[in-house]
């Protein structure tokens, strides 16, 4: 059943329930007056806000966007998304499912009011941040991909963010790992890595301990399929830093650099570790390369039809 704060009074017959007719009396023929129940609120007197008839709407009421969808001022943030179900669907990769994305989308949106508030206020940043979301193939409003309220010069607006378990779900798809590890190093754990002598970090921590600490480092690496180690990134305080000051809504009360911290502190690790490790296309492309390489050395050697002798496979002119 739809919410109370999203009904609103029936403009046809403003609130009342029903409208009033004139009626003949078909064996006397006089005419009498009475009400019948109105067809837009059934009686109720109040209809959702999305079922405000269209008709009734003036142009400064209506919002057209590019595509041609109309958006007005009774849609919910809920039946926005479900108006661009569609286009969503196009845009997400093959292996999700485009009803229970949405559903995510929807959920993630009717449980944090200040969200709501900002997509209604900011129908466009709403539906930007989920098409972000979609082409990437992340659930939004989770921590794969952050859906974050926040304030552009004075207007609400939401604003999409990858998480860091969305960096990692987009490498482990590349196809080229194993697994990933990445982690947060705090003041009173014990963590050593020389490049060049130690192949993979050492990090002890204090399981029994009551405070680790402030957050002091945050590093990554992965695992290949051939059980080869990538580069270790490590980023200190001052590399995060300086990433969450190029961070758009970074300083706002809602944004995951406040609300989890450790978690933006592992994805600007786990970024620049993206970039050591193969891309999706970069791996097909090597695997692509791999099997006509395998294909050019195991294939059949050439035959003269005539003499039957195996041919040399270099092509080699005349002595005349």
């Amino acid at each position: 059943m739809p919410e109370q704060e999203e009904l609103i009074t029936c403009p046809i017959c403003n609130g009342k329930g029903g409208l009033p007719y004139t009626g003949t009396n078909p064996g006397t023929g006089n005419t009498f007056r009475a009400t019948r129940t109105c067809d837009t609120c059934k009686g109720k007197g109040r209809i959702h806000q999305n079922e405000y008839p269209e008709h009734l709407m003036t142009a400064e009421q209506r919002t057209t966007t590019t595509d041609g969808k109309q958006i007005t001022p009774w849609d919910t943030p809920t039946t926005m998304v479900e108006k661009y179900r569609e286009d969503f669907a196009l845009l997400l990769p093959s292996h999700i499912n485009a009803s229970q994305w949405v559903r995510l989308a929807t959920g993630a949106v009717r449980k944090n009011k200040d969200l709501a508030a900002a997509a209604a206020s900011s129908p466009s940043s709403l539906l930007g941040a989920l098409s972000d979301a979609a082409r990437l193939g992340l659930e939004p409003g989770t921590e794969e991909f952050y859906l974050v309220p926040f304030k552009n010069k004075g207007v609400p607006e939401v604003q999409g963010i990858t998480g860091y378990q969305g960096v990692i779900e987009l490498i482990y798809r590349a196809g080229a790992v194993s697994s990933v590890i990445a982690e947060v190093v705090y003041q009173n754990d014990i963590f050593r890595y020389q490049p060049g002598r130690d192949e993979r970090p050492i990090h002890e921590i204090d399981w029994d301990a009551d405070d680790r600490g402030p957050l002091r480092l945050a590093y990554a690496y992965a695992i290949m399929k051939d059980g080869a180690t990538s580069k270790v990134v490590i980023a200190n305080k001052a590399t995060i830093e300086r990433a969450k000051s190029a961070s758009r809504g970074s300083d706002s009360k809602y944004s995951p650099w406040n609300t989890d911290e450790a978690a933006m502190w592992l994805k600007t690790a786990v970024r620049q570790l993206r970039k050591w490790v193969p891309t999706s296309a970069e791996y097909r492309r090597e695997q692509i390369r791999a099997v006509h390489t395998v294909a050019r050395e195991t294939a059949a050697p050439p035959v003269d039809l005539e003499t039957g002798e195996i041919l040399d496979g270099e092509l080699v002119g005349d002595d005349e």
